[in-house]
């Protein structure tokens, strides 16, 4: 499978240096904004569309503020729209945020924010951003599918909760698990996706739809 993800990605990256890039010319362009997110409110909700039905998260920013403005400001540029769930392992964790078009990604890469404590345990539903070390959270979040209060030591902040449309949570595909190569994912986009793990559910739309 390897041998083959590695293929595909060199067809691809040659299609793009021909200029048919695999990614849909017709999505509208997202920019991650410049300076520091605004602060959000104390709590809103989004409500992601989802090729499985909607579900709702509540935030609440006194979880973890930085989070919770973080994720504000990447719903409010859209970046959710149209992007996979592309690590889901049963039990474990749903995770997605990584968009369809490598500049995108490229751009929240470098607006990195700090840590927060944890301030809540990675209880099942709970919503959090995923990392790659201390202060590297960027545009990457998951949903906790079991009570994983291990990771609470890791430094994994939760930012809010799953409060409708667990069940739709629960059903999103995960036959793959982890083989999605993320690399590939950020820089290719949903074309290696579609070819390699053609059943990977994924976000119509990610919009706030209360605040308090």
């Amino acid at each position: 499978m390897q041998r083959l993800s590695l293929a595909l990605a060199l067809i691809f990256v040659a299609a793009c240096a021909a200029g048919k890039t695999p990614a849909a010319d017709s999505q509208t362009a997202v920019k991650a904004p410049a300076g520091p997110p605004p602060p959000a409110p104390d709590s809103f909700r989004v409500t992601f569309e989802t090729s499985r039905g909607p579900f709702v998260v509540q935030v609440n920013r006194a979880w973890a503020p930085r989070g919770a403005d973080r994720f504000l400001e990447l719903v409010k540029s859209n970046f959710f729209d149209e992007d996979r769930f592309f690590r889901v392992v049963p039990h474990f964790v749903a995770q997605f945020g990584l968009n369809d078009k490598p500049a995108i990604n490229d751009a929240w890469d470098k607006k990195r924010i700090s840590d927060d404590s944890v301030g809540h345990t990675n209880a099942r539903g709970t919503l959090v951003f995923a990392t790659e070390g201390p202060n590297s959270r960027s545009h990457q979040l998951y949903v906790n599918l079991g009570d994983n209060g291990r990771l609470d030591k890791l430094g994994f902040a939760p930012i809010g909760r799953v409060v409708q449309g667990m069940s739709v949570v629960d059903s999103l595909y995960g036959g793959y698990g982890d083989k999605p190569d993320q690399q590939f994912i950020q820089t290719l986009g949903n074309a290696y996706l579609a070819r390699m793990f053609p059943k990977l559910d994924y976000i119509k739309t990610a919009r706030v739809t209360t605040t308090y």
